[in-house]
């Protein structure tokens, strides 16, 4: 594989932007269709982002998308390549997994785009595809090489005993978790989520992403998983699991995280299950003792979907409550009735100085990120996590 794409396939990528804008969708349908009729490589991916909500297609599509218009600067995508080998590393995605993509990838490009995908649009895709992938593999490599020789690391699938199951709210569960083998653990970065593989009777094999939150220790981790209306999974763990269960994991990944020595006033807004990467934040800075301004601003329904036990330990968490129930009272409950908005930051948040970190769901993080930005905050302040496939669109 060449370092540089030929100027003929950037040529011809860059043509097929039109018709990735028109069909980008059917597309990448037509491509997950074809590449989950192999079980195994089904078996490789979160399911609930094809069955339970067809995001996975969507959040593809705009990644392809945005890949055509800027496949003559890749930097621009250097953010979104992280986060990609990032989701690969946590569901253990390997080198030989890659050409399968690729043939399903190309084959939908000829079933949709029919004629029009010329013989010699398809060599140029595969071009560009296999440049991409490099580039990746290459990234998966070394983050795989890192998680197996820290202290504590391990490459595959861990067991994991569940220690402890503590219900937090009606809809959010923690599980305590331990390794199985009596050893260390790889001492996260705040923020980051393990990646689970769950054997549920009557499914086939499951993967899915459960931030972690707890801060870093050397002995394990805490999950904090919110029950989903029809989620297989979610609902699984809150029914089902107890404690002596055993559950596979993949060592910790993820590119949103807070740094180890943050040098700006931290803002941690979170929506919802949104809290659970900003509990392990928060209990990070508390328990480090770190002289950096701290601020946790929470929004949920009310008192039956609040998880306040676990922000109990710090004073610096704020909360709204969208609705709240006649049993909830202000100023013991929660601090605010309503809803969080940019001109409650702008008043009670140091806009110009603070790093901004954002979990929650779409329409939350659309909010923030377009209302931070045109409040001021340069974009390299505001840090994002999604719970599913990211998208790129958020400040459109």
């Amino acid at each position: 594989m060449s370092a540089h794409l030929s100027a003929r396939t950037i040529a011809l990528v860059k043509a097929t932007v039109p018709a990735l804008d028109a069909h980008g969708l059917e597309i990448t349908r037509r491509m997950y269709q074809r590449m989950f009729a192999d079980e195994a490589i089904r078996d490789l991916f979160n399911q609930s982002h094809h069955g339970e909500t067809g995001s996975q297609p969507k959040a593809l599509a705009s990644a392809v998308l945005a890949y055509a218009q800027n496949i003559e600067r890749l930097d621009v995508l250097g953010p979104a390549i992280e986060r990609i080998a990032q989701k690969h590393a946590g569901l253990q995605i390997l080198p030989e997994h890659y050409p399968a993509v690729a043939e399903s990838l190309l084959g939908a490009i000829k079933d949709i785009l029919g004629d029009a995908a010329t013989d010699e649009i398809l060599a140029a895709w595969g071009e560009a595809y296999w440049f991409l992938a490099n580039i990746l593999i290459g990234r998966e490599k070394q983050i795989y090489d890192t998680t197996a020789t820290a202290a504590g690391g391990w490459s595959g699938w861990r067991d994991f005993v569940v220690e402890s199951k503590e219900k937090e709210s009606d809809i959010i569960t923690s599980f305590v978790l331990r390794p199985r083998d009596g050893g260390p653990v790889l001492r996260h970065r705040p923020g980051q989520y393990l990646t689970f593989w769950l054997e549920i009777p009557g499914h086939h094999p499951l993967k899915r992403n459960y931030s972690i939150s707890s801060a870093p220790d050397d002995r394990g981790y805490r999950i904090s998983v919110k029950r989903e209306p029809g989620g297989i999974a979610s609902t699984w763990l809150h029914d089902r699991v107890e404690p002596g269960e055993v559950l596979k994991a993949a060592p910790p990944a993820g590119e949103f995280f807070l740094p180890e020595n943050p040098d700006r006033p931290v803002v941690l807004i979170s929506g919802g299950v949104g809290l659970t990467p900003m509990v392990s934040m928060l209990d990070t800075v508390v328990r480090t003792g770190r002289s950096v301004p701290v601020r946790h601003i929470h929004g949920t329904l009310n008192g039956a979907t609040h998880a306040r036990a676990l922000t109990a330990a710090s004073s610096n968490t704020t909360t709204f409550y969208a609705e709240p129930r006649a049993e909830d009272r202000a100023g013991r409950d929660y601090d605010h009735a309503g809803l969080i908005s940019i001109d409650w930051l702008r008043e009670h948040t140091p806009l110009a100085e603070a790093d901004y970190y954002l979990c929650g769901p779409r329409p939350f993080l659309r909010t923030f990120v377009k209302g931070l930005s045109a409040a001021g905050v340069p974009a390299n302040r505001i840090h994002y996590e999604f719970f599913g496939p990211a998208d790129e669109f958020l400040a459109a």
